[in-house]
């Protein structure tokens, strides 16, 4: 009796979850590439943000069209420090690449001093408040996030990057 009872519990939860196969997953078109999932991982389409420069006036990133170095720092921060004349090196290198160094929540006197004081001429966008890097999950300084032509996330890593690092990274998209 008891497992007549059990198989007639089973049999009906079957039917209640609906044990019909699932349809089949119908693949893009050949013409049509499925499109990226938004995220800040890589393979993901990157979130767009808009951040005053340094320089001044508002900037958009990723730039569509183009190869995208956001570089997440602070100017008190060791390693964002040791990296800095990479970083430099590379944006004056690389003038096709949208390169940016995205300061994390300081006062624009504040960046533009150290820079000035080092002389770095890099980009600068100034994370007042740090909206942009929590929309791009920065946990830990500093992180760099390379974002393709196709505005895909192509690379990201905490910790510091070098030229020539992240002019491999380039060369390979």
């Amino acid at each position: 009796m008891n497992k007549i009872l059990a198989f007639a519990l089973l049999l009906a939860a079957a039917v209640a979850a609906g044990c019909a196969p699932a349809p089949a997953p119908q693949a893009p078109a050949p013409s049509q590439a499925p499109a990226a999932e938004s995220g800040v991982t890589a393979g993901k389409t990157a979130p767009r943000i808009t951040l005053e420069s340094l320089a001044g006036g508002a900037v958009a990133a990723p730039v569509p069209g183009k190869v995208t170095v956001l570089n997440f720092w602070t100017t008190w921060c060791p390693p964002c420090r040791e990296e800095m004349p990479e970083l430099d090196k590379f944006a004056a290198a690389n003038p096709a690449v949208a390169f940016y160094a995205v300061n994390l929540d300081e006062p624009a006197a504040k960046v533009a001093g150290y820079l000035r004081d080092n002389g770095y001429k890099m980009p600068v966008l100034l994370d007042a408040g740090g909206g942009a890097a929590q929309t791009y999950r920065v946990r830990s300084i500093p992180t760099t996030v390379v974002i393709g032509r196709d505005g895909i996330v192509k690379y990201r890593k905490t910790g510091p990057v070098t030229a020539s690092e992240l002019a491999g990274v380039i060369r390979g998209l």
